[in-house]
């Protein structure tokens, strides 16, 4: 550790708290490169992420925040107040529109009915997030996963951004790919299930059979891996209806690994095998398309990794 008088530059401007006027548009942190004369890759992502950053008086750490003619960033002495730890949910991208995160399996989307009022929630932490900045700042429900569900997911930061968002989801989405690890051996290595969804008095999903007979689903697979128990597919939905997947994988007779309301017998990865691995979109206020993949689970694949006749 250095003590005593800091003469590397980078550091003696963060301590000077120097502006700098954006004027086209350009992600943050190739900015700071571009502007902090001397400090190198590793010493500016220090400053970033120390909080001493921030853009038109609001403090960021996002290194892909999109800058836009007009904005000044300013790099300071003084660091805001610590982020809160995140529980269950990593941050994959954030501007000042959107936060795109990464949620793990086990944590709701947003509170229900059911849960408890002090039940910490992905919703409930990113607000508490975006309000370090500002106590005014908040977050708007775009879309949700199930509480079981891990993946991709996005909220908005504004209610216009939010309408703006589900109004033109069809057309804004681009790709919506899931891996699902399924019960028994799926012999047709790619099919399209299509089906008419409705709500039970007991709020379970179910596939009418009568046409037009509720919500129309359609959801796309093919075969990843498969032995004689399990099969891992790569799902993509046309359409986002609630309990989608898990509905239509019942239907064919593969129902999701550890989905037991939708007759599932095995929970032999400890959780529900469903992840939301890709969400592509066309950004609400730049229009650029903007894609965020992440990695299948580890335990979606062990199933496959462990010798035959071992319980996993």
């Amino acid at each position: 550790m250095q003590r005593g008088k800091k003469r590397r530059a980078p550091q003696t401007q963060a301590d000077k708290s120097k502006s700098y006027p954006v004027t086209e548009p350009m992600e943050l942190l190739p900015f700071l490169l571009q502007n902090i004369s001397g400090a190198g890759r590793n010493v500016v992502k220090s400053i970033l992420a120390h909080g001493q950053v921030s853009v038109s008086g609001k403090s960021t750490t996002a290194y892909n925040y999109q800058l836009q003619p007009g904005q000044t960033v300013t790099v300071g002495k003084d660091r805001p107040q610590e982020k809160l730890p995140l529980e269950g949910l990593a941050i994959l991208f954030e501007d000042e529109h959107i936060i795109v995160i990464k949620k793990e399996s086990g944590l709701l989307s947003i509170s229900s009915d059911s849960a408890p009022e002090n039940e910490v929630t992905a919703y409930r932490q990113l607000t508490a997030h975006v309000r370090l900045e500002n106590s005014k700042n908040r977050i708007f429900v775009v879309h949700r996963l199930d509480r079981d569900t891990s993946g991709v997911m996005m909220f908005a930061k504004s209610e216009a951004v939010q309408q703006q968002l589900q109004n033109s989801w069809q057309d804004t989405v681009q790709e919506r790919i899931y891996v699902a690890l399924v019960e028994g051996a799926v012999k047709k290595e790619k099919g399209t299930i299509s089906s008419w969804l409705k709500e039970s008095k007991t709020l379970k999903m179910y596939s009418s059979s009568y046409p037009n007979d509720g919500l129309h689903a359609v959801t796309h697979y093919k075969v990843l891996r498969s032995n004689k128990s399990f099969s891992l597919l790569e799902v993509q939905l046309e359409t986002g209806r609630k309990n989608q997947i898990r509905v239509h994988m019942e239907d064919i007779g593969h129902p999701v690994v550890g989905d037991k309301k939708y007759g599932a017998k095995s929970r032999t990865i400890g959780r529900l095998g469903l992840h939301a691995r890709v969400l592509a979109f066309t950004h609400p206020v730049t229009g650029k398309l903007v894609r965020f993949e992440t990695d299948i689970p580890k335990l979606f694949l062990r199933p496959f990794h462990a010798a035959e006749g071992v319980e996993n």
